[in-house]
């Protein structure tokens, strides 16, 4: 019987000490024979359309996990064009919720309309800064520079009662913590971090009534029947949230299905459990080292204050991390170990 340290043993052979999954994510095994595999096709004149079969597997197995219906999820290549189309769908004057210095693909398509309001506060203070008048609350689940998670539960209960929108960005929670993609409006995230895959997919989760956004990206890919609606306008947009997708990078699709199925076949919660006490181990070393992190309980991201200076001299030591604002940020996740945690341990000044 394959056990979680099996499978991920049989995945992930690091040359370093890598805690840098916040960044971008090691790639397993199968996920690199599944780019090759894909390179070949293409380089040998085969068909490719066993690629697009990828894309829809991929599609599938992103809504397992936000736990929406396949029809609700668009597929893309970034947050930052996914938050363009809710942007876009704004009237002028609206006013955007969101927290102080989130990641700037959450916050700057609001930002470039230059007719809205777009109004920060702090992050703890979000769901009690909803209001009347508030027409959409933009926020990360989990904050990329330091790992503070939102109370999601709350914000969604203080935007259902001033009738505001949601929009929230899973991408340093997809592939640890359980998303609940249907508890919002709107929600999106990259693939390349928790979720194991190369960069260049990014899904899009909307209403099941679409959300009155406009498909001002509509390509080819987003008729009700492609292939037969390339040339000239396209006569009808897909009836599903395949109306929102971009022409998809075939190879990358290829490669995040099998990262996809790894994270299926390990289990979010079993991933979280792995991910959570790792985390809590470098917790508990820095504060025996005299450092107190940034306060994120739950979180899988550890930061740092005024250590971040350090990170040019792990990475030549063999360990990777991040300097985020000052901060050294360590992410745990399933590849790593107890051993890595107390090598970065053993690194930083006591």
């Amino acid at each position: 019987m394959e056990t979680f340290e099996n499978l991920v043993r049989a995945e992930f052979a690091p040359k370093t000490t890598y805690l840098n999954t916040a960044s971008n994510s090691l790639l397993p095994a199968r996920t690199v024979a599944a780019l090759q595999d894909a390179v070949r096709l293409r380089a040998q004149g085969r068909p490719l359309d066993s690629l697009y079969a990828d894309v829809e597997a991929c599609r599938a197995a992103y809504a397992r996990l936000a736990g929406v219906p396949v029809e609700r999820v668009a597929a893309g290549a970034t947050v930052a064009l996914h938050t363009s189309l809710i942007a876009a769908s704004l009237p002028p004057g609206a006013e955007v919720l969101t927290a102080e210095d989130d990641f700037t693909s959450v916050l700057n398509p609001f930002h470039t309309r230059g007719d809205l309001k777009v109004r920060a506060v702090p992050l703890e203070r979000i769901a009690d800064s909803v209001r009347p008048g508030t027409a959409l609350v933009a926020v990360s689940a989990a904050q990329s520079a330091d790992g503070r998670i939102t109370d999601l539960p709350a914000l969604r209960e203080a935007a259902r009662a001033h009738g505001a929108r949601t929009y929230v960005d899973f991408s340093q929670t997809a592939g640890w913590l359980p998303m609940e993609a249907d508890a919002f409006d709107y929600s999106a995230s990259i693939t390349y971090k928790w979720l194991l895959g190369p960069h260049g997919a990014a899904f899009l989760v909307v209403p099941e009534d679409l959300g009155d956004l406009p498909p001002v990206q509509a390509s080819w890919a987003a008729g009700e029947d492609p292939w037969a609606s390339c040339y000239g306008p396209v006569a009808e947009l897909a009836h599903s949230a395949r109306r929102f997708d971009s022409s998809p990078a075939l190879f990358t699709y290829a490669g995040l299905r099998a990262s996809l199925e790894l994270i299926e076949e390990l289990g979010v919660d079993a991933v979280r459990a792995h991910d959570l006490a790792l985390a809590d181990r470098f917790r508990a070393g820095l504060a025996a080292l005299g450092h107190e992190p940034v306060p994120a309980p739950g979180s899988a991201i550890v930061s740092v204050p005024g250590l971040g200076r350090l990170q040019p001299e792990l990475s030549a030591s063999g360990i990777e991390v991040s300097n985020r604002a000052g901060n050294l940020r360590a992410s745990f996740h399933l590849y790593n170990t107890a051993a890595d945690v107390d090598r970065l341990l053993e690194a930083l000044p006591g």
